[in-house]
């Protein structure tokens, strides 16, 4: 099944139990040390009770060797535990960090939601606290109840003490949970709004500071960054609370388990040594306990962390590998597609059909709004909420890999992104750099000599030339690395919007290039030069199709249309509202 692994597990608690032997291992570690943590407690035994009355140096000598022997591998033990976690948190961002990115650019390909815009955070929280002392007090909280036997076994009174204690710390950890983990979701999700609009707004920022509405968006954003201030500062006063209340018992315990032991040694039922080591003991029986209430918070992030992860990559599953075909002809249809979006009543394209052949040009011409730009992004496959059939050789184009596939794609969108890199490398789409191709594409876009201006030529990174690219010159740039490698489907929304007249031509010699190598051309405008290099016309109104096919045929359709709108007898005007006759009065 999609998104989950083996045993019904989930993608991701898949990945987490492959790691299940590491866990053991940990968990082998944790037992050493925590069994070698008895030695304090013997030594002072010892110590006290037998070194101090037999007054013998060499019985403290052996006794304190011996013990720095076990302190010894106590230290080996948490060392190696600690060392392996590590590691075990590289392996795993290694297995996920691909997997991860491959889903949260698919959910923001597809508009989803919050998940993806902070997937790769949610990844970190959770290799942090695998790696991190919380994970620690889940592989010692095991070995409380040995401590508390050995306490027994020095009186039973001091064994109750302990369990009254780790019951009013287990009571808090519990209350923890339950009290802060709702306020701290909440604190993080706002937390995760606020910075996407920030953002958002620190991307446009040109037009913010032009039109002088920096103060405007400011307040909204303090008003939203107070909402959230709110909420963190609530989350953090109860944990804070909680935490608090954690220190005050603990606080109790050290003192009132010193006075239990004085109490019993009062009384002839212990002896000193047993009091100091009985006051050590229960300290490290509580301590697991303890860790678990200071660390709550961690796991409840790392908690939500999981929960946002696994959610995403169950979304978007990984891809079949296998689908692998030869490279297509360019053949495309689109049979009865609907394209919907979120909060909105009616779908964009309403049951759309139409065909394509290799070394063919459709222009599709409509008025804004019509649907035009969705087509564009239907026919590339990457409109998230698509119905019908989009085919490409007569296969689905989810059928493709797209690894495969993308480069046989070739895609001018409206809004042009050009990448921190190179001039060469946006061109070459950031695959490796075939030289005689880029020149290529950059003389179809009558970019080559442009280029060569710049100081570095095509090695000219963006950052540098970014300033001094005109809008046509880098839509000019994204024409180029459209039509590099002579894509088999080509598909321009709006190319020829910010070109001039040198631009346009060289955007027409470019297509007809592209269509003497029989390749398949989407030409979506406004400008009606573009109609003379097309093979047939498409024309969208209120996302329908309203007439397709030839170029002649379709010219004509529409000028016996225009013919008869203007024909048409306007509507008559109404008539005038008599006024009322006066009354007879």
């Amino acid at each position: 099944m999609a998104g989950t692994g083996f045993f019904g597990r989930s993608e991701l608690s898949a990945t987490l139990y492959a790691f299940r032997r590491e866990f053991v291992v940990v968990g082998l570690f944790s037992m050493v040390a925590n069994v070698l943590m008895l030695a304090p407690t013997l030594y002072m035994l010892q110590v006290y009770d037998r070194v101090l009355v037999s007054r013998s140096e060499l019985t403290l000598l052996v006794v304190s060797l011996i013990t720095l022997f076990l302190f010894a591998v106590m230290a080996f033990a948490e060392w190696s535990r600690s060392r392996l976690l590590v590691r075990a948190g590289v392996r795993l961002d290694a297995a996920l960090s691909t997997r991860v990115f491959n889903a949260s650019f698919e959910a923001n390909l597809s508009q989803s939601d919050a998940p993806a815009r902070r997937a790769f955070s949610d990844l970190t929280e959770i290799r942090q606290f695998l790696t991190g002392n919380g994970i620690f007090a889940f592989f010692d909280a095991p070995w409380a109840p040995i401590y508390i036997g050995v306490l027994f076994f020095l009186h039973p009174f001091l064994g109750w003490v302990s369990i009254g204690f780790a019951i009013v710390q287990a009571a808090l950890a519990w209350l923890g949970h339950r009290r802060t983990i709702a306020p701290a979701e909440e604190a993080s999700r706002t937390s995760a709004e606020v910075n996407s609009y920030l953002q958002s707004k620190l991307r446009n920022a040109e037009v913010v500071e032009s039109m002088g509405m920096l103060a405007g968006l400011r307040h909204r954003w303090a008003r939203r960054h107070a909402n959230y201030m709110d909420k963190q500062g609530a989350a953090q006063a109860l944990t804070h609370r909680i935490t608090a209340v954690s220190k005050w018992v603990r606080y109790c315990q050290q003192s009132l388990a010193l006075g239990a032991g004085a109490l019993l040694v009062i009384e002839g039922q212990l002896t000193p040594g047993g009091m100091i080591a009985a006051n050590v003991l229960m300290s490290r029986a509580l301590a697991p306990i303890d860790l678990m209430v200071n660390t709550w918070r961690s796991f409840i992030g790392a908690r939500s962390a999981f929960g946002r992860l696994e959610k995403l990559l169950q979304a978007h599953p990984e891809r079949d590998p296998a689908l692998s075909r030869v490279p297509p002809t360019g053949a495309v249809a689109l049979r009865e597609v609907v394209a919907s979006a979120a909060g909105r009543a009616e779908p964009i394209l309403k049951g759309v059909s139409l065909r394509a052949s290799p070394g063919e040009v459709t222009v599709v011409l409509g008025p804004s709004g019509s649907g035009k730009s969705t087509l564009a992004r239907v026919l590339m496959g990457i409109w998230p909420d698509c119905a019908g059939e989009v085919l490409l050789d007569g296969q689905p184009l989810s059928g493709w890999s797209r690894q495969e596939l993308g480069p046989q794609l070739g895609y001018l969108p409206q809004d042009i992104e050009l990448f921190d890199g190179t001039i060469a490398e946006n061109i070459a789409r950031f695959a490796d750099i075939d030289a005689e191709k880029v020149i290529a594409a950059a003389r179809s876009a009558g970019l080559h000599e442009m280029i060569l201006r710049f100081p570095k030529g095509y090695d000219t990174p963006m950052g540098e030339a970014g300033g001094l690219l005109s809008g046509g010159q880098r839509q000019r740039i994204g024409l180029a690395r459209a039509i590099y490698g002579d894509p088999a489907l080509i598909v321009l929304d709006e190319p020829n919007a910010n070109l001039d007249d040198v631009g346009e031509a060289a955007l027409m010699n470019a297509v007809r290039e592209l269509k003497a190598k029989a390749r398949t051309v989407f030409l979506i405008t406004h400008r009606p030069g573009a109609i003379a290099i097309a093979d047939q016309l498409v024309v969208l109104r209120d996302g329908r199709v309203h007439v397709q096919g030839p170029r002649e045929l379709v010219l004509a359709q529409l000028q016996a249309q225009a013919k008869q709108a203007a024909a048409a007898p306007a509507p008559a005007a109404p008539a005038p509202i008599a006024p009322p006759a006066p009354s007879a009065a």
